[in-house]
């Protein structure tokens, strides 16, 4: 299965994935309905009081300047102070309201598309780039949560005083409200024509913004490499190509997003002037009077002035539905590795895993085997050999149901491996990787990931336990025993220790299958003895399964298998040396 990330999908496709994104979206805004309710009847409140204001000072002019009715002047002043303090206190709340609500949409959201990251396999982090994965976590959704906590609210506020001022225009005065409202349909066709065209400016910044994080990740990731090398020249050539790709989107998304101020302000300018030719000439006709013109003059400077707002929410309302592009792309998703309902249970079987016909090709390149069959037996210990390449790895990571076969099955303890779930799998296999990966923490810490067992144990019960285990002089060499601290990175500790680690961790879940994908590499000859002596010692159930290049690690294999291509039965130690050795001399 496909799990590249692609914004440049069909139109058909953006717009079905955009729509169902859409409505999660607004499933995680549900928790926040009482408060976006709030924020809108203050929304209201406002958009009433920008309402009121014209008329009053309109009525003001008319009744108390005109006729000199001065002393009426002050209880006009005072209502008009009235307005502006609740409406200074009601934009206040909503704005700490939404504030708020755009920070806690913010956290459940980045929490969804972090466990939705859980969910997928590994051919999806395979795919795709770590770099820019955090970009969407971090950037994408940070666009949302402005959206959430200026747009959104500003949006609502736009469009209510625009409706409710153009209306009022039109029942003070029909004629004269209609002509002045006439260049807003200018604002409504250039909108329309450019907000797909400002809503892919942004796409693509925020695009090279992710690519540009995701050559930081992997560049750092590998500067000991680069270093070594001395291709801190490659280094800053590949940044810098990165950077200017990302400052020439991030120009042209800001250009795009600032485009329509200086429309909507001609626009409004527009409006006003024709306003100020027609009210005069009602004026001289005895339909009009100077406060009315003024009045009007407000209302159309509240009708444009939150359009001209508009501009700068439209281009936020833009950025927010391209990040919301990007983050759908991940919400969207669904894992391939799912758990169905096993046809058969074979009871009491001697093999504790079985391939059926299993053919296994990744997305891109060629098969990697085709109608492959072989059994292990419960408590035997099998060793895959080959050149590398061959597909030992990728074996091993299938009998752990990393990827699923192409074709056939494969049967776990007379079960479908795909009727297990992903704990009661990871329960009863255990797998020691080439690279082993620690987080920051200390080794107990790392140890115990992914096992509740323990959890609750203090430090010497638990030493106890990896006494008991036979574990405890592994330990030993660590500067503080359990409690040493692992760094970022893990370079205060040699890739030996980072697999005795590993080794430890697989060892105390007693896992029905080991599998041991070059796990003593890079472990001394002593120390590979020790956990040879660990290992021979597990429980007589316990299948171990060794992938391995030097030899002398797999000679009290009970059964060797080749692996290249296909899987071999080689017997013993000769034949599987001299099966790598035809393969070499065929090379």
């Amino acid at each position: 299965m496909n799990y590249t990330l692609k914004t440049s999908s069909s139109e058909k496709s953006k717009n079905k994935n955009l729509s169902l994104s859409i409505g999660k979206l607004f499933n995680l805004i549900k928790t926040e309905k009482r408060n976006v309710f709030l924020a809108f009847m203050l929304t209201m409140l406002n958009s009433i009081i920008t309402l009121v204001v014209p008329i009053l000072i309109s009525k003001a002019i008319d009744i108390c300047i005109v006729n000199k009715q001065f002393n009426g002047m002050f209880l006009f002043i005072f209502i008009l102070m009235i307005l502006f303090l609740i409406s200074l206190i009601s934009g206040y709340f909503q704005t700490i309201i939404m504030g708020n609500v755009g920070r806690r949409i913010l956290f459940n959201l980045r929490n969804e598309i972090f466990n939705k990251l859980q969910e997928l396999p590994l051919a999806f982090f395979n795919q795709n780039k770590a770099g820019d994965l955090i970009s969407r976590i971090n950037n994408d959704t940070d666009k949302l949560n402005q959206f959430f906590a200026q747009a959104f609210n500003q949006f609502f506020e736009v469009i209510v005083s625009t409706v409710g001022v153009g209306a009022f225009m039109i029942i003070v005065k029909p004629k004269l409200g209609l002509i002045a409202l006439l260049p807003a349909l200018l604002v409504v066709i250039i909108t329309k024509l450019l907000s797909e065209w400002v809503k892919n400016r942004n796409l693509k910044s925020l695009e090279s913004l992710g690519n540009m994080s995701a050559e930081i990740q992997e560049s750092m990731d590998n500067f000991k490499v680069v270093e070594v090398f001395n291709r801190l020249d490659y280094f800053n050539k590949r940044f810098n190509d990165f950077n200017n790709d990302n400052y020439k989107a991030s120009i042209k998304s800001g250009i795009s997003n600032n485009i329509f101020n200086p429309i909507y302000g001609l626009v409004s300018n527009l409006a006003q002037l024709i306003v100020l030719c027609y009210g005069i000439f009602l004026i001289i006709h005895g339909q009009f009077t100077v406060g009315l013109l003024i009045g009007f003059f407000l209302y159309v400077d509240r009708f444009y002035a939150p359009l001209r707002r508009f501009a700068s929410v439209w281009s936020t309302v833009q950025t927010s539905l391209a990040a919301l592009e990007r983050i759908s792309e991940i919400l969207l998703l669904k894992s391939n590795l799912e758990v169905i309902q096993a046809d058969t249970i074979t009871e009491n079987s001697k093999y504790i895993i079985e391939f059926k016909n299993v053919s296994f090709r990744y997305d891109v390149g060629n098969s990697i085997f085709e109608n492959i069959n072989f059994s292990l037996e419960k408590g035997k210990t099998y060793a895959l050999v080959g050149p590398t390449g061959g597909g030992k790895t990728t074996t091993a990571s299938l009998m752990a149901r990393l990827y699923d076969p192409t074709s056939g099955e494969i049967i776990l303890d007379g079960k479908n491996i795909k009727s297990y779930t992903k704990d009661e799998r990871t329960k009863r296999i255990g797998f020691i990787l080439q690279e082993p990966f620690l987080f920051t923490g200390t080794i107990k810490e790392n140890i115990l990931y992914g096992n509740e067992e323990y959890l609750k144990y203090s430090d010497d019960d638990f030493i106890k336990i990896l006494k008991d285990n036979n574990l405890e002089d592994l330990i030993k060499d660590f500067e503080n025993g359990i409690s040493t601290k692992i760094t970022y990175n893990t370079d205060n500790i040699s890739l030996g220790q980072k697999q005795i680690i590993a080794f430890i961790r697989a060892i105390l879940r007693n896992p029905e299958i080991l599998i041991l994908d070059e796990a003593t590499a890079n472990i001394d000859t002593v120390t590979e003895k020790l956990l040879e002596d660990i290992i021979n010692k597990l429980p007589k159930t316990t299948t171990k399964v060794i992938i391995a290049h030097r030899l002398n690690t797999i000679e009290n294999a009970d059964q060797i298998f080749f692996v290249n291509s296909g899987i071999t039965l080689a017997g013993n130690m000769k034949e599987a040396v001299n099966m790598l050795m035809s393969k070499e001399r065929k090379s």
